[in-house]
């Protein structure tokens, strides 16, 4: 892929959301299967401000899950290795240039805790990340819906389709994605713009109904049939549907053979009002990750697998963003039929 100039101004941005300064070490880490254009943009673009980019290049792991794993955010590359902890600790940038990314990473908060901020760039086509970064600015209203999050009690979604889903918030691990790692121990990504609740164990119970049209991230596919999950303290116990949708997220967890990858690892919504539902289809699945559709403005993101609040890990993941819902925080409604209820935001 021949680089442009435009992707370079594209990085530069990103990097300026994170307070990069002039003659700052930033620490890129990366792996033998990153996406090579995404790397080399990263080095330029930290060159062109005037920083100093530092390279850690880990090697790609051996294969070994019984199915393949996609987007989940969960890398394992780094494996705890000393050196490379090392490298990656302390005050500073570190630019997250993995295949999975370092969102769930066993060893993240390690690294945070050291002083460092972390800005993962999403494994997307350069052009996604291009579009994406506009100057909109979504600080202020994500953080808004991340201390709207902090208050709730009880979050509900519902939709006409038939979903009726609780989640108990109290003692919940919320995070907030804007897009810009400018402060010490945060981390960011981009595309950004969504508000999330890792829910405490057993606090989520219901009904969840994939309509035609909602995403299955790990599939990077459109469903054509309804799916419907039964939720139990949060697990799910029953994969309901006839079609092929709801036959391979039955098969794709069974796979696993780990009852975890069945519960929830996190839910909330999405405020990014220049990311679209539909983009999914313009790209070949190898050029996508899908973090846009998990941020398009009113959309309600459920997810399976890992959650670190819950002392739950593991490498089965579904993330599953859904149209049409309507989130409310107790008596607030942020999301109504899917759209973004801006006011509540203010």
């Amino acid at each position: 892929m021949q680089l442009q100039e435009r992707w370079i101004d594209t990085f530069v941005r990103i990097f300026r959301r994170c307070a990069v300064q002039p003659g700052e070490v930033v620490r890129l880490l990366s792996e033998t299967d990153s996406r090579a254009v995404n790397v080399k943009l990263a080095e330029l673009a930290l060159a062109r401000m005037g920083a100093v980019p530092v390279h850690i290049v880990v090697p790609t792991l051996r294969i070994s899950t019984p199915v393949p794993v996609r987007s989940t955010g969960a890398s394992h590359v780094i494996q705890h290795m000393a050196p490379v902890m090392n490298a990656l600790s302390g005050a500073g940038l570190v630019v997250d240039l993995t295949v999975e990314g370092l969102l769930h990473a066993p060893e993240l908060a390690q690294i945070l805790q050291t002083g460092a901020r972390v800005m993962m760039i999403s494994n997307e086509h350069p052009d996604i990340l291009e579009r994406l970064t506009v100057d909109v600015d979504l600080t202020a209203a994500v953080k808004q819906g991340v201390r709207r999050l902090a208050k709730t009690h009880t979050m509900r979604v519902t939709s006409a389709a038939g979903t009726h889903l609780t989640a108990t918030l109290k003692g919940a691990k919320l995070g907030a994605v804007w897009g810009g790692a400018d402060k010490p121990g945060l981390v960011q990504h981009w595309p950004g713009g969504l508000c999330l609740a890792f829910p405490p164990a057993g606090s989520v119970n219901g009904t969840l109904v994939m309509n035609v049209g909602d995403v299955n991230l790990t599939f990077k596919r459109y469903l054509e049939t309804p799916v419907t999950l039964r939720i139990e303290d949060d697990y799910v116990v029953a994969i309901e549907g006839q079609g092929l949708d709801a036959e391979l997220m039955r098969s794709y967890l069974a796979a696993w053979g780990d009852r975890e990858a069945y519960a929830v690892s996190h839910l909330g919504w999405g405020m990014n009002p220049n990311a679209r539902w539909d983009a999914l289809q313009m790209f070949d699945k190898n050029d996508v990750n899908g973090t846009e559709l998990r941020a398009f403005a009113g959309n309600f993101l459920y997810s399976t697998g890992a959650n670190e609040n819950a002392g739950r890990h593991t490498l089965g993941h579904f993330d599953l963003p859904m149209r049409h819902c309507t989130v409310k925080l107790d008596d607030l409604i942020v999301v109504d039929e899917g759209r973004l209820c801006n006011e509540a935001f203010a």
